[in-house]
This record gives structure tokens, sequence and C-alpha cells, in this order.
């Protein structure tokens, strides 16, 4: 999607309304669907979307703060990722927006924050995906296509599982993400193959709205309890999945049965790896 256009530029921030879907595969099948909203915020125009009813690093009914996300020290968050982006020699000329569950009345937890990277034609370069656990630890993915193509609806944008996300699951395997971003909409879909092949299916995305007073209170009325919903739906379901006696790992899980893939190294002096799939992949030191 162009984010350059007249259209769209006047934008600061998008309000994303829709659902989230989970199946797992095996050893025994299990899916949920949960309603959820999310802002997609220009990190280059953060200042100007404090208000009273959204806070830029400070309390609000919504708000967003600095310090949950990327180096999390409160630092600027459009400056870190250019310079990572710069590092990883991605085109770092365009607009940066970050999608992620908003502070509601002060407390969110984001099992994933997505960072869609721009370059100055509007064309999408880069996906950051920001990942953390219920145990506190957390992992950023910096995703690009191959041969540093722009990213479409048809690449696939691959990257090694390094942290332990699920009990459910082993540290193995790899994350595949597509991206389709239209006008109104948004979809990210994310597959998690393990060492047997495909084993959960995610999709989170809907319908995207400017970020509006009437359209985040609405959405807020819808779901006053979203951020801690997340938490106790996270629960809910993994109590789901023991019931189902799924096998369980446990917070410290063995090593996965994933063979070696190769590892290249840009430089002694950085410290970033990668992985070579289908897509070239940079671990993000925060």
């Amino acid at each position: 999607m162009n984010r350059a256009s007249t259209e769209r530029r006047d934008i600061a921030a998008w309000l994303l309304v829709g659902r989230v879907m989970h199946e797992r595969l095996r050893p025994q099948p299990h899916c949920f669907v949960y309603p959820v909203f999310y802002v997609r915020c220009n990190l280059a125009h953060l200042a100007t979307l404090d208000s009273w009813w959204f806070g830029i690093n400070r309390w609000r009914p919504l708000s967003l703060f600095a310090c949950d996300h990327g180096p999390c020290d409160g630092s600027d968050l459009d400056t870190w990722m250019r310079a990572q982006l710069t590092g990883a020699g991605v085109p770092a000329d365009g607009e940066i927006w970050l999608q992620a569950f908003p502070r509601v009345f002060g407390y969110a937890f984001n099992p994933v924050s997505l960072w869609f990277c721009h370059d100055r034609e509007g064309a999408l370069r880069a996906l950051l995906a920001e990942v953390r656990n219920t145990f506190g630890a957390r992992h950023s993915y910096l995703l690009t296509a191959p041969d540093g193509a722009p990213i479409d609806a048809s690449t696939e944008l691959t990257c090694r599982k390094v942290l332990h996300v699920s009990p459910f699951c082993q540290v193995e395997g790899d994350y595949r993400f597509r991206v389709r971003d239209t006008h109104s909409a948004s979809f990210v879909a994310i597959d998690y193959h393990d060492a047997e092949g495909l084993l959960i299916r995610t999709v989170l995305g809907g319908r995207l709205l400017p970020l509006t007073r009437a359209a985040a209170l609405s959405a807020l009325a819808r779901q006053p309890l979203l951020t801690l919903g997340v938490v106790a739906r996270i629960h809910w379901q993994a109590l789901r999945l023991f019931a189902k006696k799924v096998p369980f790992y446990g917070k410290h899980p063995a090593p996965g049965r994933t063979a070696e893939v190769p590892i290249f190294h840009r430089g002694a002096d950085r410290p970033l790896e990668a992985t070579r799939h289908s897509s070239s992949t940079e671990e993000i030191q925060p």
C-alpha cells in the first residue's frame, strides 16, 4: 500500500478495528477468534496525537508509551527505528508506523507489535515484529523481502523462531508472515512451522479508520477491558489446551528438533544476526 498518497499522508494515526484468529492444527485441533482494536501511529507525528482521550507517554483512557516499545527506555521511537533500518541497510527515508494495542486505562500487553517501515515512495520495505511472552521476555524480528524488494501481498517474510512464546510449543522452526494492506483494511497472517510442518495459523486485521475521538471512544465503549482481556484469554486458551492434553513444555523447554540453519554475521561490531530463508531477517538487540 502506498502510504505516501495524498489521501493518507495527512492522517497521523489509524484505528484498526477487527479480529484475531488463532488456529492450532495438531495434535488436537484448536481455534478461537476474538474482537480487538489496535492503534497504528505515524512515529514522526506522535506528539500531535496527545489529547485528553489519547495520551502520549501519559495516562489517558487510551495511550501509547514509548517505554513499552523498541529500546523500552522512553527514547524517541522514530529515531531508534531509523537507526535500526540504516544499520541493516534498509531504506529509512519514508514513514514508519507502529501498530499495537494501546494502553487501556493505563494497562497493556502486546503479544506482537508491528512496525511498518516505508521508503519515500510509500512502498513497504521492512516489517519489525516485536514479540512478547507472558513470562516477561521479548524479541524483535526485522524482516525484509528477498533482494530488498518492496513488500506486497505476495511476499512471504520468514524468520527463525528464537523466543519461547507458548508453553505448548518448543523453540524451533520458523514464522512466515504475509502483509495485505488496502486503503481501508489491513491484515497480517503469521504461520508458525515447527519441525513437523505447519502447526499454527494466526491472522490479525480488520478495518482501518482515522483515529478520531469518536472512533476511539466507540471502540473503547465496546471493549473497555481490551488489554486485560488479552491476558485473560491467553490463560483461558492455555487451560483449554491443557484439558485437550496437548504436550506441555513449560517455561523453559528443552531445545527443539529443528536442524541448524545457515547464519551469517554482518560485522563483529554489529549485534545483529540474520537467517536466510525466502527473506532476510535481522535480530534486533534492544
